[in-house]
C-alpha cells in the first residue's frame, strides 16, 4: 500500500538557486511526521509541490501513489495550512466556513462540527477582524478540516502563539494522528516539535540531511555525552587536553566541556594530574544540539529566492 505522502527524487531550481535537490521521504498514516530544517531549506517549496502550487523539475510527490492535481477530490484527501489566511476582516467565522463549504461541496452541517473540532463554537458568529492571531490559526485549522480529510499539512503553524496556543495546537496534532490521518508538520525548531512528532524529516538547503523516528533521534542525542568541567586551572587543563585524542571546547571563562568523556576516566585524569576542581557535571546532548550538528553548514539563500 502506497505511503499517505511519498516524495521521490523531487528536485527544484529558481533562476540559480536550488532549493530541493533530489528530495526523499515518506510519511504514514497515524503518525505525525516533523518536517524539520533551518529557514530557507526548501520546506515551504516542497510544500507547496506537493499541493500542485508548484511544478517540480523533476521527482514526484504523491498522497497514495497519487498526485494531488489527480486527486478525484482533494478537499476530502487533503487540508494544508501554508500561511496566513487574510480573511474578510468583516466577514463572521461561520459565514467564512460556510462559503468555503458551499464552493467545495461539503454539507453545510460540517461547518458546525469543524467550529467545535478548533474550540471556536463560542466565537463563530463574532467577526474575523475583531478575532486573535491564534484564534485565525484555529479558523484556518477548521477550514483545512472542512474535508475531513485523510491527511493533514501544516507549515510553521505555531507561528506567532502563545504558549496556551502551542499546548492546544500540540494536543489537536495528536488527536488528529489517533484518527488515522498522516500529519505532516514542518518547523525549523526542533524543540518545538519534539513533544508532538511520532517520525522526523531533517533537510537542510533543499537535500534530505534524515529521516527517522523520534525515538531513534533521542538514542543518538543519548549517545553524545560529556562532561562539563569548572577549574580555576583552565589553562592548564587545556594544555593537558592538547596531548590526547579528546575534543572539547571553552564555554566559559572557568568552564569547558570534553566530548564523549566519561567520569570513570576523567577522575583519574584529574587526579594524577592535580588539576583542581570546582564542579564535574555529567551531561548529555538534547535533540535540538542533535538538530543543530544535522543542518550545521546552512548558507542562508540568496536575498528574495523561495524558501
Amino acid at each position: 500500500m502506497p505511503a499517505a505522502i511519498e516524495v521521490r527524487g523531487l528536485c527544484k531550481q529558481f533562476g540559480t538557486v536550488k532549493a530541493v535537490v533530489d528530495l526523499d521521504f515518506e510519511v504514514s498514516s497515524g503518525r505525525v511526521t516533523g518536517f524539520l530544517g533551518p529557514n530557507g531549506s526548501g520546506k515551504t517549496t516542497t510544500l507547496r509541490i506537493l499541493l500542485g502550487l508548484v511544478s517540480s523539475n523533476a521527482g514526484v510527490a504523491t498522497f497514495n501513489g497519487r498526485r494531488y492535481l489527480d486527486l478525484d477530490d482533494p478537499v476530502h484527501h487533503v487540508g494544508s495550512v501554508l500561511e496566513a489566511t487574510s480573511f474578510h476582516p468583516t466577514r463572521r467565522a461561520e459565514d467564512h466556513l460556510k462559503t468555503v463549504a458551499l464552493a467545495a461541496g461539503i454539507p453545510a452541517g460540517r461547518v458546525a462540527e469543524t467550529l467545535e473540532l478548533v474550540g471556536l463554537s463560542d466565537v463563530a458568529r463574532r467577526r474575523v477582524g475583531k478575532f486573535s492571531l491564534g484564534m485565525r490559526q484555529r479558523l484556518q485549522l477548521a477550514t483545512a478540516l472542512l474535508g475531513d480529510p485523510e491527511v493533514l499539512i501544516l507549515d510553521e503553524p505555531s507561528n506567532g502563539l502563545d504558549p496556551q496556543g502551542i499546548q492546544w495546537l500540540r494536543s489537536f496534532i495528536r488527536h488528529q494522528a489517533s484518527l488515522g490521518h498522516a500529519v505532516l508538520v514542518s518547523s525549523h525548531l526542533l524543540a518545538e516539535m519534539e513533544e508532538t512528532v511520532d517520525d522526523v524529516v531533517i533537510v537542510s538547503q533543499g537535500r534530505l540531511v534524515l529521516q527517522t523516528t523520534l525515538l531513534d533521534l533521542a538514542n543518538r542525542s543519548g549517545s553524545s555525552s560529556g562532561l562539563r568541567i569548572r577549574s580555576p586551572e583552565l589553562d592548564r587543563l587545556g594544555s593537558l587536553l592538547e596531548g590526547i585524542p579528546v575534543a572539547y571546547r571553552q564555554v566559559a571563562s572557568d568552564t569547558l566541556v570534553i566530548d564523549r568523556a566519561t567520569p570513570e576516566w576523567f577522575g583519574p585524569f584529574a587526579a594524577k594530574n592535580q588539576i583542581v576542581l570546582y564542579e564535574v557535571t555529567h551531561e548529555r546532548s538534547s535533540l535540538e544540539d542533535v538538530f543543530l550538528d544535522l543542518t550545521q553548514g546552512y548558507e542562508a539563500p540568496v536575498p528574495g529566492a523561495p524558501a
